[in-house]
């Protein structure tokens, strides 16, 4: 897994609450059984006219979305189904950052297992990220995971909350693969131990 310190990227505004992860990453895309490649397919029911044809007014096919890689949204978003797909699909499409009030807790912790950084924040502190969003052209923030603040060229500061368990994970790229590995050596020893074949 790929570790997170900090990143400065271009902020795309997804006014919606509640969104869920069939809308993320729709059902008919999860046959594959790679990690990669699901991007193309990222919101496919509103990115989508029902020919087929990108829809112009859906957030990211706007011509300022394109490169964008910090997505702000507003409450409970990656609710419904328990699919890793749908933070698969976000980080393909290029999203390392997600802000937003709340969470859905599977998507969350998925989140983490997968690079990206989910950063809550008060309605009223995501509130305003809309608004400079809204105010200043090609509007960026950085995510600094080690000190957790998030900062923009506005003079912008703002302080969020990581579990220390969750920060070092991050921050060393340790998946739970990772962690496990972490412990090489002591899984080796047990095994000589137990006449276990390596």
């Amino acid at each position: 897994m790929k570790a997170f310190t900090h990143h400065t990227g271009r902020v795309v505004s997804m006014d919606r609450a509640n969104v869920d992860t069939d809308q993320i990453i729709p059902k008919q895309f999860l046959k594959r059984i790679e990690r990669t490649g699901f991007g193309e397919f990222l919101f496919w029911d509103w990115a989508r006219n029902t020919d087929g044809t990108l829809n112009p007014e859906f957030e990211l096919n706007q011509p300022q979305a394109k490169g964008a890689s910090v997505l702000i949204t507003r409450r409970n978003f990656g609710c419904g189904s328990s699919r890793e797909h749908a933070p698969w699909a976000l980080e393909d499409w290029g999203f390392r950052v997600i802000v937003a009030p709340s969470f859905a807790d599977i998507f969350y912790n998925n989140c983490f297992k997968n690079g990206m950084l989910p950063i809550v924040l008060s309605e009223e502190r995501v509130e305003v990220l809309f608004q400079r969003a809204a105010k200043y052209p090609n509007y960026s923030l950085t995510a600094d995971l080690e000190t957790r603040t998030l900062t923009d060229a506005h003079g912008l500061k703002l302080k969020f909350n990581v579990e220390d368990f969750r920060h070092h994970c991050l921050l060393h790229g340790l998946d739970d693969i990772g962690l496990t590995l972490e412990h090489e050596d002591k899984i080796a020893a047990y095994e000589r131990t137990h006449g276990i074949a390596s």
